[in-house]
């Protein structure tokens, strides 16, 4: 009987949201639906009780909202992926660092020279590997105003104003040739941090490999954050020199541990590999010892060292090196198991999770006996750099036996923590208080990265997790050998966790991501007043209105003034001479939300996207002759076709 009332609920439930609305429609064509109904589709797509519960818990109406944005790396792409939860559906890709068609990244003169603006050396880069995005925080909770986001490859941060979901800056330092503990933020968005992963001499010079230990060096960098602004302010920044490991994942604290900074690390070992001149590969040179360093890092104490002098500039950065560092008593390292992969502060502050891929264990180290060692002055040695070393004992609370592989961990509101296992393939819940595993749920397959609603905050929503899948092996339909990356969504509210959807992640590998509540976020709908620059939010100087549009040949080449309205572009024509310098300046004079133009200009490499209010400059040598259409892109009204124009360019 109790197994009857369990199965009845659900049909019961989903019959009524079939029959709520008008035009929804049963499969037999009705406008209702029943339970026998769906029983013979359950039959027919073998579905169970438990697909039915999690449809009904995803299920999102159109025009109905999500609760929920999830901000995801976007790996190789280079971009930031924008989903909804709980019903998983991807929003947008929000452009950073390479170029993007649809919303015409890098193919006008402002979003080009944003985009340039993050070349190294004379080189340029257009592609990146997006890790780690942090939403801005005021008092150690999300406030909707800006995301940061790294590329690891090339050791560069980028600013992104929530307020249009545009990036707004990208910023580097030669100390770093590649990052991974980046981006983080302290609890009022102070500072963004970002540490360096493989050690290199600092300021880029060239030194042989086999003066590993001597001229190579790691670097945590702090950037400052002018939260008015809306920019990282480099010259206001500071970085503090470390030890030649390879630095991993970072965490601020918050509540009783502000002020901090947790930064773990593998090979300290100091390998750096050379299997094809005899020394053993970097894989298994790094994993020799029993544990690595988690480094613990006084961020606010260094901001006061900085302030009475004690840098040295390196590659146009501010430098604590490193014995100025262990003299001011900024950085203490104390043991952590070897080859971790996740450091993950507590709500309270209080305490630190930190996972190690070749353990069975989360260590849980209270910054109360932490503090109270380096107060003390305690340690139990010191590295080869000098930096101090606490005793590992006497730093922890203990140890959760969690399985195999545990990576990272999240929080809810109810005391658990949630771990990724990447060897099991599973996501374990356990409780904080008394470090024991209440529940495991397998994933598919090899869990990396995993978030939680506002999971790393100070007030956790205790709604979801997303399990970060690196393989989708046999969940989704056959695309050829590169398979999608899959997230999971789990619903963690209730006694029992359960699975309720999957999402394919089809153009790169993400790695982390953040879940934040839906109505903190305060998009705009329009840019105004018209003609403003998105890189700046400022009016663009050579904006234009209805009525000053035209064409006028200076000095510097021809000017054009154009503007974008449904469903024609004025001025439509435009003559211009072979070899001439085209300054083609457009402004979507639309106010309409979702009244979005494209332009376009055939063979001249030429996309812009024009938001509704929205300014693009674009520069170009006319250098060849010939008939070149021009047209909307977007489909923006009933005459979008007619949306057209020439370019002609006379020998």
């Amino acid at each position: 009987m109790r197994r009857a009332l369990i199965v009845v609920l659900p049909l019961f439930a989903l019959a009524t949201l079939m029959v709520a609305g008008p035009g929804c429609q049963s499969r037999n064509g009705g406008a209702g639906g029943t339970s026998a109904d769906i029983q013979t589709l359950m039959k027919e797509r073998n579905l169970s009780e438990d697909d039915v519960v999690a449809a009904l818990k995803t299920y999102t109406p159109s025009g109905v909202h999500d609760e929920y944005y999830i901000f995801a790396s976007g790996g190789h792409s280079g971009q930031v992926i924008v989903i909804g939860a709980p019903s998983m559906r991807i929003l947008k890709y929000i452009a950073v660092f390479t170029p993007e068609p649809w919303q015409g990244y890098g193919y006008g003169d402002q979003t080009t020279t944003l985009l340039r603006s993050g070349d190294r050396d004379g080189k340029e880069l257009n592609w990146a590997d997006t890790h780690h995005p942090a939403l801005s925080e005021t008092g150690g909770d999300y406030d909707g105003q800006y995301l940061f986001i790294n590329d690891k490859a090339n050791a560069r941060v980028a600013v992104i104003s929530l307020r249009d979901f545009t990036t707004k800056q990208i910023v580097y330092s030669n100390l770093l040739r590649s990052d991974h503990g980046a981006t983080f933020v302290t609890p009022d968005t102070d500072y963004v941090v970002e540490g360096g992963q493989y050690p290199v001499p600092l300021g880029g010079e060239y030194a042989p490999i086999e003066d590993f230990q001597e001229k190579y060096r790691s670097a945590v960098l702090f950037w400052k954050f002018d939260r008015d602004k809306g920019r990282i302010v480099p010259e206001k920044s500071f970085a503090i020199e470390l030890p030649p490991y390879m630095q991993d994942l970072a965490d601020a604290g918050k509540l009783a541990s502000d002020g901090w900074v947790f930064l773990n690390s593998f090979d300290t070992e100091m390998a750096y590999g050379g299997n094809a001149e005899g020394r053993p590969p970097l894989e298994s040179g790094a994993s020799q010892n029993d544990m690595d360093y988690l480094h613990v890092i006084n961020w606010r104490q260094a901001e006061k060292v900085v302030a009475d002098g004690k840098f040295e500039t390196i590659a146009g950065t501010r430098v604590i090196r490193l014995p100025t560092a262990i003299a001011e008593g900024l950085l203490h390292f104390v043991g952590e198991p070897k080859s971790p992969h996740g450091v993950d502060v507590t709500p309270d502050g209080r305490e630190l999770v930190v996972a190690g891929k070749l353990d069975t264990h989360a260590t849980v180290y209270s910054f109360d006996k932490i503090k109270a060692l380096i107060d003390a002055k305690k340690y139990a040695g010191t590295d080869p750099f000098g930096v101090p070393i606490l005793p590992f004992e006497e730093s922890i609370r203990g140890q959760a036996e969690i399985g195999l592989g545990p990576l990272h961990t999240q929080f809810d509101d109810a005391g658990n923590a949630y771990t990724s296992l990447f060897i099991e393939s599973a996501a374990a819940k356990w409780s904080l208080k008394d470090l024991k595993v209440i529940e495991k749920i397998p994933v598919h397959y090899n869990i990396g990265h995993i978030l939680a609603a506002e999971g790393d905050t100070i007030h956790p929503d205790g709604r979801y997790l997303v399990a970060m899948n690196k393989w989708a092996l046999d969940r989704f339909s056959d695309v050829g050998p590169l398979l999608p990356q899959n997230f999971q969504l789990i619903d963690i509210a209730g006694d029992k966790m359960q699975l309720l959807a999957d999402l394919p992640i089809p153009l790169g590998e993400p790695h982390y991501s953040q879940m934040i509540k839906a109505d903190k976020i305060k998009a705009i709908t329009a840019y105004t007043p018209v003609g403003i620059d998105p890189i700046t939010d400022e009016p663009d100087p050579f904006r234009v209105v209805g009525g000053q549009e035209g064409i006028e040949r200076k000095a510097d080449g021809v000017h054009v003034r154009m503007t974008a309205v449904r469903s024609h572009f004025t001025p439509d024509t435009v003559r211009v001479k072979k070899d001439d310098v085209v300054h083609l300046h457009i402004t979507n004079v639309e106010q309409a939300e979702d009244a979005t133009h494209g332009f376009s200009i055939a063979e001249y490499n030429i996309n812009l996207s024009l938001e509704p209010g929205e300014h693009a400059n674009v520069t170009f040598k006319a250098d060849r002759s010939g008939v070149f259409p021009f047209y909307c892109t977007e489909f923006c009204s009933a005459l979008h076709l007619e949306m057209a124009g020439y370019l002609l360019v006379e020998p």
